[in-house]
């Protein structure tokens, strides 16, 4: 029998029931037999807060180099639409739920596709986080030990005080960061215990935005700031080509969708998740818009893929050493306290994936200690291995980020298994997936000809 098949009320009940054990590891559920009661009632205010938080994470920090490769009007124009596409997917996940009275993505995907459209979110899902995380380390990395750009060193905050040791290299300064902070961190087994350092983290993000912007302001008004671009210099096809690299980057930059049921989940008013979630996003998108241009104006053509490896020089303003120090450590922290969240997904969606079922993977210590110490390793060697955010964003974006976000929502409206999809529905739905698939198929060309040609020139 197909899941989702009602030929009997009893068969209907266990299968939904496998279903929800199966995707319990998506998202926190509240079900009282199973003895989750992570969320209990959250506010419109505290939803916001906790899907914002879903929402911002290291994508603010390559955004610039995206206005920098797109010109100021439209890498605006594209954070503003990958938002409305944001929203209309997220539209459509949480009506079909509502409908058919499902509280996670995966369950949706299974009711809707069988086993294996299961399958295929939870491997999206394993293989964005894992990108993300990666993403996370290479910042911290960036930050604290310093990166090379185009035969140019950035000096990291340790090697700036202390000058360059064996101790403060970049590999002896990640593993230190895993063994320190995140191990401790990630070995909660309830999400909610993470609340404070989530909230922590949101201010150290605020830290950033308005020191930048604050910064970048000053400069203007004393007239120290070049002319930023406002449209891209096409010089040749390449030089089009390239422009469609920034795209997986604004994609991923929105990835909330595998939270969203579980914030729904939380709200006493499930009617609320709608408000809520534009809310968010207008949010979000203020912020990366703020972020952006300002870093852009501040940095101009010299804009990193990491815009926070900018913060190692004199700003031209009082205090410049202390204001970059101060940007660059609030955000270091803000990614190690948001780290553990995505690894929560990340961790329970692998156990879900390789035993699906098994007991809750919480119940087994076992498991829980293997799983967690493999993906740090992982997580690790690969942060060590990736030059920079730019690469492991677009690799990312242009995959796992854009099924999770556009095309395993659009297959949902277009499968339309609750008859609730009107033609507008479907002519997004149709629009998303052409969109998506021409856009991440030009990047990942782009990409791998980028990968050609320096192979060629070295």
């Amino acid at each position: 029998m197909a899941i989702g098949d009602g030929s009997s009320n009893g068969n209907q009940q266990s299968a939904q029931k496998e279903i929800r054990d199966e995707t319990t590891p998506l998202l926190p559920v509240k079900v009282e037999e199973d003895g989750f009661h992570e969320f209990n009632g959250a506010s419109f205010s505290g939803a916001v807060f906790n899907l914002s938080t879903t929402i911002v994470g290291a994508g603010i920090m390559a955004l610039p180099a995206s206005i920098k490769m797109l010109g100021i009007i439209p890498g605006i124009l594209m954070i503003i639409i990958v938002a409305l596409l944001t929203e209309a997917s997220i539209d459509m996940l949480v009506r079909c739920s509502h409908q058919g009275k499902i509280t996670s993505y995966g369950w949706l995907m299974g009711e809707v596709f069988g086993q294996w459209g299961r399958i295929a979110l939870q491997a999206s899902v394993i293989i964005n986080n894992v990108g993300v995380l990666i993403v996370y380390m290479i910042i911290i990395g960036d930050v604290l030990s310093g990166t090379t750009s185009a035969g140019v060193h950035h000096r990291g905050i340790l090697e700036g005080w202390f000058g360059a040791h064996l101790w403060n290299s970049r590999p002896i300064v990640l593993l230190a960061t895993a063994l320190l902070v995140f191990a401790p961190l990630v070995s909660f087994k309830r999400l909610d215990s993470l609340r404070y350092t989530s909230a922590l983290s949101v201010a150290l993000a605020v830290v950033f935005v308005v020191i930048t912007a604050g910064i970048a302001i000053i400069k203007l008004f004393n007239g120290t700031v070049a002319m930023p671009k406002l449209f891209p210099e096409l010089d040749g096809l390449n030089s089009i080509w390239n422009l469609f690299t920034a795209v997986p980057v604004l994609v991923t930059a929105y990835i909330c969708h595998y939270n969203v049921h579980s914030i729904d989940n939380e709200l006493e008013d499930r009617t609320q998740i709608k408000p809520i979630v534009r809310t968010s996003l207008v949010l979000c998108s203020s912020v990366y818009i703020a972020t952006s241009f300002f870093a852009y104006l501040l940095f101009g053509e010299d804009t990193l893929d990491d815009v926070l490896a900018n913060f190692d020089a004199n700003l031209g303003i009082p205090f410049s050493s202390v204001f970059d120090d101060i940007v660059r450590v609030s955000y270091a922290a803000h990614v190690m306290l948001v780290f553990p969240i995505v690894f929560f997904a990340l961790r329970l969606n692998l156990d879900g994936l390789l035993f699906p079922t098994s007991r809750h993977i919480s119940r087994d210590n076992k498991r829980f200690a293997i799983i967690t110490v493999t993906l740090l390793a992982v997580i690790y060697l690969a942060a060590i291995l990736i030059p920079s955010i730019w690469d492991a964003f677009q690799f990312t974006g242009a995959t796992a980020a854009v099924l999770i976000g556009f095309i395993f929502p659009a297959m949902v409206i277009l499968r339309d298994s609750y008859g609730i999809a009107t033609k507008r529905d479907k002519v997004i739905a149709v629009t998303m997936i052409v969109l998506a698939v021409l856009s991440n198929s030009v990047a990942l060309y782009s990409d791998a000809m980028n990968i050609f040609r320096k192979k060629e020139v070295a």
